[in-house]
């Protein structure tokens, strides 16, 4: 029996880490339940950052974005799953997406 039931959608601004993830209603505990997102589309404008020693997601989103909090957009484009990764110990260059062009895959059809 399918427990996940009523798929939707919030609507969120585009720069949200919430866009294009569904919620559910969980019937056996009787609340909403969060499913996973859609991943940033990897044919998104950007740039090219050499790493240095000092960088961190959020130090570099600072940097690109005039805003900390949008570290988890630098993460995504990369395939990095730990927040706290010590980007000069795996990376020499990493991609710096637009973030004026952002979109994200989607199951809405």
């Amino acid at each position: 029996m399918d427990i996940l039931k009523n798929k939707r959608y919030e609507s969120y601004d585009y720069t949200s880490r919430y866009t294009g993830v569904p919620y559910y209603y969980n019937t056996e505990d009787q609340k909403d339940i969060y499913g996973i997102g859609s991943n940033l589309y990897k044919n998104t404008a950007w740039v090219a950052h050499k790493i240095k020693q000092e960088d961190t997601l959020d130090s570099l989103a600072l940097h690109y974005y005039n805003n900390p909090t949008y570290w988890w957009i630098i993460a995504y484009f990369n395939d990095i799953q730990d927040s706290f990764i010590k980007l000069s110990n795996h990376f020499d260059i990493i991609k710096i997406p637009s973030i004026s062009s952002i979109t994200f895959g989607n199951e809405r059809h």
